[in-house]
């Protein structure tokens, strides 16, 4: 019973299922070549398609002789297409002699067809929505490229606000989203490697790189890490990116995911490798680091000086995303001398009816302002922020009112979560958000020696990691000089002429390494 444990795992057949010898000999005929006789053909086929009602097998006359089988699904095969470029020109006319495959093609006008010889090719392109056409006689059949249904049209991201750039997103469909990468990415170095995954949705992943730009180890270990998952189903990149990262019990994300082509696009350009799953909109880009998650492709398309400062400002206010309420019960619990006279004494004021010690103020606070912001993120889009900003507002001045929380606590909390929202991507400002709540703990336990401890923490944590194989923090930690040209400022698209040192070392330079603009010598740092 080897065979069954393996159409079991492969999804073909159901583990309660009961099978005598006889018909496991005809579902195992999937992994050998069809059959000359098309009721041998057709008999297999319905046994492994058994109370599938979404299956049409339609048998038909080819010339009015030849005994034929078309198969497909109904809903994800076109059948308007099916009746006018397939069952119309074969059923018309006379022949005396056996139809063949290569006359039957000549007929069909269609320019993408392929030739199918064993059962699980046919399994596999009557699942993606081509029809098969078996020919009585022939050990060939023939997939037709006629799938259709219904998908949404290319939109702007909805998670990805874009101010400037393309206002175009990913979508459901795997195709539309090759279409969209090749439109930008057009030489033929743009490779795309496939692999199905999932026992019962057999879902197709695209892995796309740029041949001479991504390293050939970097390839080959995505294609390993991929090829090594062995579950029941994939229904979104989510379930890829948490078997393929290297550390899953970092709460920091390893992979970038993103919504936007031109982002994908700029990635490869880099030597990055993308991964795409067919159904769903995110694409997933290895190797990243903590920098590249911090960072937003608009920062790219502004000129240089505007997009450094406001690097420079969402660097702050990361930290302060992070530390601002730790800092604050640390202060207000154990060094009130920090802070100046005159603004002890009017937090003093605020703090004289409050029941509760700065933390547990703090810890209620955060824990609000997360649920509020989770509420607005689950309703719909017409209420959302409006719930979760009239929510905040109508919480805080109740609470501020009762004399359960101060003002300046209020202020803090609000300050930390205007913080958070800089963060471009979301997954990383998640991380950021929860690391905020063992920092409390340790500022209401230990005071400012404990937030220096939890940072020196997060910070070794962060230079342990590795990305496929790149470390986090690069080009900080290991200290990159090259790259550092990208990181705290974005400098003049005329000096970076390379592309990043882990990522793009098989072909260094993006740009000819020339004169600088304004300059009379040449890029000697390179």
């Amino acid at each position: 019973m080897d065979v069954f444990k393996k159409l079991v795992r492969k999804g073909y057949v159901s583990s309660q299922t009961k099978i005598s010898a006889d018909k496991l000999q005809d579902i195992t005929g999937m992994q050998i070549p069809l059959s000359l006789e098309l009721n041998e053909n057709l008999q297999t086929l319905q046994t492994i398609y058994e109370n599938c009602l979404y299956v049409v097998f339609h048998n038909f006359l080819i010339s009015g002789k030849t005994n034929a089988l078309l198969i497909f699904i109904e809903g994800l095969s076109d059948k308007d297409m099916i009746n006018e470029y397939v069952l119309t020109p074969l059923s018309q006319g006379t022949s005396e002699v056996q139809e063949s495959t290569p006359i039957v093609q000549n007929k069909i006008s269609l320019s993408n067809h392929k030739e199918v010889k064993t059962f699980e090719e046919v399994i596999e392109q009557v699942s993606m929505g081509n029809p098969v056409l078996l020919i009585d006689k022939e050990m060939n059949g023939i997939a037709l490229n006629l799938s259709k249904w219904e998908h949404r049209s290319i939109q702007e991201p909805v998670a990805e606000p874009i101010i400037k750039g393309p206002r175009e997103g990913f979508t459901e469909t795997l195709s539309v989203n090759m279409s969209l990468l090749l439109r930008k990415i057009k030489s033929p170095l743009f490779k795309m490697n496939s692999v199905k995954l999932g026992r019962y949705t057999q879902t197709q992943i695209v892995v796309a790189y740029i041949e001479g730009l991504a390293d050939p180890n970097l390839v080959q270990e995505v294609m390993n890490r991929l090829e090594r998952i062995d579950m029941d189903g994939v229904l979104e990149s989510g379930y890829i990116e948490e078997m393929i990262e290297d550390n899953p019990f970092s709460p920091f994300p390893q992979l970038l995911t993103t919504e936007r082509p031109d982002a994908v696009a700029a990635q490869l350009l880099e030597g990055r490798v993308s991964i795409l799953v067919d159904g769903t909109p995110i694409v997933i880009v290895v190797p990243t680091t903590l920098f590249s998650l911090l960072q937003s492709p608009e920062d790219y398309y502004q000129r240089f000086m505007i997009s450094s400062m406001i690097r420079w400002l969402r660097y702050l206010f990361v930290v302060i995303a992070l530390v601002a309420p730790s800092v604050y019960v640390a202060i207000l619990t154990y060094h009130q001398e920090m802070v100046p006279t005159t603004l002890l004494l009017s937090i003093s004021k605020s703090r004289e009816d409050i029941p509760f010690p700065a933390f547990f103020e703090a810890l209620l606070m955060e824990i609000t302002f997360e649920a509020l912001r989770e509420a607005g993120i689950r309703l719909p889009k017409q209420v959302g922020s409006a719930v979760s900003i009239v929510g905040a507002l109508v919480i805080g001045q109740a609470a501020t009112a009762a004399g359960l929380v101060s003002s300046p606590m209020v202020m803090v909390v609000a300050l930390t979560g205007i913080a958070s929202f800089m963060i471009p991507h979301y997954s990383t400002g998640v991380s950021f958000r929860l690391l905020r709540f063992p920092l409390m703990i340790l500022a209401g336990i230990l005071g400012l020696l404990g937030v220096v401890l939890g940072m020196i923490t997060i910070v070794i944590h962060l230079c342990t990691l590795r990305s496929f194989g790149v470390p986090y923090m690069t080009p900080l930690a290991p200290m990159k000089t090259r790259d550092m040209k990208d990181v705290l400022v974005r400098a003049p698209w005329w000096m970076l002429k390379t592309r990043p040192h882990l990522t793009g070392a098989g072909n260094k330079y993006r740009q000819s390494p020339g004169e600088i603009p304004g300059s009379s010598k040449g890029d000697e740092s390179e």
